[in-house]
């Protein structure tokens, strides 16, 4: 819930600042080990955004995979299990960098701005709620 009230709060401040009337839409990128499950995360972002702008806003949620790089021989490759090892050199994952997988990045807003129904969207790329934990 927690998670849902700080991306609701960002969502406000972007909307207060360019003056959107409604939200229609919010776009997410979140790695598959952020400990965010999605179906949770829109359920309790519908909770929190009542009577506010982004009421009727849809979350779109795109799961970002995990990438790591292998120190030995600094191939970068996408891991599926964790126990995955470097397809060049066999590491094991204790040895690993992470790439990319535990990142929650707000992409995009999207509304009305008026009563004409002007549609508005702001990416918002570098918006990085710091959260840890599960929804």
């Amino acid at each position: 819930m927690s998670i849902a009230q700080s991306l609701l709060e960002i969502v406000m401040d972007e909307s207060r600042r360019h003056g959107l009337t409604r939200v229609d839409r919010v776009r997410l990128q979140i790695g598959a080990l952020a400990a965010v499950v999605p179906d949770a995360l829109t359920f309790c972002f519908g909770a929190v955004a009542q009577g506010t702008v982004a009421s009727e806003a849809v979350l779109e949620i795109e799961t970002v995979p995990v990438v790591a790089r292998c120190p030995l021989c600094g191939e970068r490759f996408e891991m599926e299990d964790l126990f995955d090892r470097c397809p060049d050199c066999g590491l094991v994952p204790a040895g690993m960098d992470l790439v990319s997988g535990r990142e929650m990045t707000l992409m995009s807003i999207e509304g009305e701005t008026d009563e004409d129904g002007e549609t508005d969207e702001r990416n918002q790329g570098a918006c990085r709620p710091q959260h840890s934990g599960s929804e």
